[in-house]
């Protein structure tokens, strides 16, 4: 079963409080999604350390309800 973007967004954000999350679905069908996430908690972390703490939010839903997420990470400027 596909995921809504605000699902997305709600995990995303009990992980990571004071993250700004912006989730569009690129294809219309609940699969295939574009995210954008900006936390001061990923200050210090190369990007594919902030990819993995995004992706542990996701509590293994990618590869399964969720297809496929086009991730975007950066600290607050």
């Amino acid at each position: 079963m596909p995921m809504a973007a605000n699902e997305i967004e709600a995990l995303i954000k009990a992980a990571l409080p004071d993250a700004r999350v912006t989730v569009e679905d690129l294809a219309g069908d609940g699969d295939h999604y574009a995210a954008t996430v900006v936390s001061e908690q990923f200050r210090g972390l190369s990007r594919v350390r902030q990819h993995q703490v995004v992706y542990a939010a996701l509590r293994g839903r990618m590869g399964g309800e969720l297809h496929a997420l086009a991730l975007q990470t950066s600290t607050p400027d």
